[in-house]
């Protein structure tokens, strides 16, 4: 498929948007509205700074303004768990949300995506929490670094906000070997641990530092947005050679000092436009309904990422 001017905007344009905060280093609107304007669809989308003070109030004015949808960044997911009318099992399984579908009832009195309706909506709006981070991060991994089985892989996982509450999650469902969890807050990283024990009980998990390599290290931390951003994990206690490769879910700047001294360590490495590419063109599908264009999203994103 290939890309399409968008429509031009009138009164019956729709939208969408992405929730965060911070929110100026989102990618998000250029693949979404790449993908959007694909589907020869009448929708824009957009990226809100919202605090977390706001969310609810946020959630609650795209919902009286009809938007189609919403997702959720730093540091809504897990929060967003407690603003929706209901939640899929994605969401459910997962622990948080990153995508909202705004639905209808239709003549029978189902619910139905606010996307599919025509003129006048129905008075009864519903927010609807969806999870596409699972699946988005284990896709990324194996295409971007190569790995062909996340079964048996010894892994650190940096970080215990949704993002990394969800990679623990889905790690553990595919049978890692040992999982590594560190967080600035040990006491979340021990309650991520609590729930895969429960969960998963056949999982070796730790809440620390491994003493010997791992197959790959993720980071699930902001850090690394800025420039004056430590590492985010503590060098004295972990060096870069024992990872043979590692992920990092942020994807601006594409190549964080991270991913930059984890190269010169002689690691594998990639950034998180993947991850972006995946969840967000499901999330593209959970609206409309319609198999997202996912080449002409990733043609957009790496030249909104790092001018491919």
């Amino acid at each position: 498929m290939t890309a399409a001017g968008p429509i031009e905007i009138n009164a019956s344009t729709r939208y969408c948007a992405v929730l965060g905060h911070p929110i100026n280093h989102s990618a998000s609107p250029a693949m979404q509205n790449a993908g959007i304007a694909a589907l020869g669809l009448n929708w824009r989308y957009l990226a809100l700074d919202v605090r977390p003070d706001t969310l609810r109030a946020a959630i609650d004015g795209a919902k009286a303004m009809r938007f189609i949808g919403l997702n959720l960044t730093v540091p809504h997911k897990r929060l967003a768990l407690k603003f929706v009318d209901d939640l899929d099992a994605s969401a459910e399984t997962w622990g948080a949300v990153n995508t909202i579908r705004f639905e209808a009832r239709d003549a029978r009195g189902e619910w139905q995506p606010l996307g599919g309706f025509s003129g006048d909506d129905p008075e009864e709006i519903r927010a609807r929490g969806f999870n596409t981070d699972g699946d988005a991060i284990a896709r990324a991994l194996r295409e971007d670094l190569d790995l062909r089985l996340l079964r048996g892989a010894g892994v650190l996982l940096l970080g215990a906000g949704g993002a990394g509450h969800v990679a623990a999650l889905k790690l553990a469902s595919e049978g890692v070997g040992s999982l590594f969890l560190v967080n600035r807050t040990m006491q979340k990283a021990e309650e991520i641990a609590a729930e895969i024990r429960r969960r998963f009980p056949r999982q070796e998990v730790v809440v620390g530092y491994p003493a010997n390599s791992v197959d790959f290290m993720i980071n699930a931390t902001s850090l690394g947005l800025r420039p004056e951003d430590p590492f985010p994990f503590d060098p004295k206690q972990f060096r870069l050679q024992q990872a043979r490769a590692v992920y990092d879910m942020i994807y601006r700047p594409a190549e964080t000092p991270l991913l930059r001294a984890a190269k010169a360590a002689g690691c594998r490495t990639a950034n998180g436009t993947g991850m972006l590419l995946h969840q967000g063109a499901k999330a593209l599908e959970i609206w409309s309904g319609k198999t997202a264009p996912l080449e002409v999203m990733r043609h957009a994103l790496e030249q909104e990422v790092d001018g491919k």
